[in-house]
């Protein structure tokens, strides 16, 4: 379906509630500030341990509303087997082209789930070949931003995104899914054993929060040098 104007942000994730944890606040925040933002779920979770398709849908649907975006679509590429591979590159480049971004979020390009890394990879395919005039259907674009969440993974970041004014929205967003996290205590590489996961995902983001000086933040990652114009307006004290 054809949007009236183009997205300012699109999150993809392979499924429903993954852009909740990886990329809410900033979704949150980007709405906040006037602009549009957008999720492509790739698929519809069909394979996952607790839950169904038809519940996931209608937790999808309220979590969007909340969070403010302009548009929540799903590919239907199938649980489990996400692939940078011809004809998921193709459906991807179809919504890219659609949607028009100007910044695509992605999961971190490792991780313990497949789905995840193979997202990150055939997101990167897709914003490439978008933006080629002799491929495929469609009037080529191609995102001027890729960044990709780095919320669950050690190391250091590029950048921390400020989201203390949306973080309890972020929760919000992410209690729509109680056919997922109702009562677990311990799930995969996002859960810390033993503590709920409003809990986990409060003090993971006041740790990336506390390094940007200010309650909670949002991780992100890219691999291209960041460039600076004006070092007297860098932010965060050194001392």
């Amino acid at each position: 379906m054809p949007i009236d104007r183009p997205l300012d942000i699109l999150a993809v994730a392979p499924h429903r509630d993954d852009v909740e944890l990886l990329f809410g606040g900033v979704l949150i925040r980007t709405a906040d500030q006037g602009h549009r933002t957008g999720i492509v779920d790739l698929t519809e979770g069909e394979r996952a341990t607790r839950g169904d398709v038809e519940t996931r849908a209608r937790e999808a649907e309220r979590a969007a509303r909340l969070m403010g975006v302009a548009v929540r679509e799903n590919l239907k590429l199938p649980d489990g087997e996400i692939a940078d591979v011809t004809p998921q590159r193709e459906r991807l480049v179809e919504a890219l082209r659609r949607l028009r971004p100007s910044v695509l979020l992605l999961p971190y390009w490792m991780g313990r789930h497949p789905d995840h890394i193979a997202c990150a990879h055939l997101g990167r395919s897709a914003v490439f070949l978008s933006g080629l005039a002799r491929y495929g259907a469609g009037e080529p674009h191609r995102p001027r931003k890729v960044l990709h969440a780095f919320a669950y993974q050690n190391g250091d970041p590029t950048f921390v995104v400020d989201i203390t004014e949306q973080f309890e929205r972020k929760l919000e967003a992410i209690a729509c899914y109680g056919s997922q996290f109702a009562g677990l205590q311990a799930a995969g590489e996002v859960f810390a054993t033993g503590r709920e996961l409003a809990e986990t995902v409060r003090v993971k983001h006041a740790y990336y929060g506390s390094l940007i000086q200010t309650l909670y933040g949002e991780p992100y990652l890219m691999p291209e040098v960041m460039r600076v114009d004006d070092v007297t307006a860098l932010d965060v004290l050194s001392i």
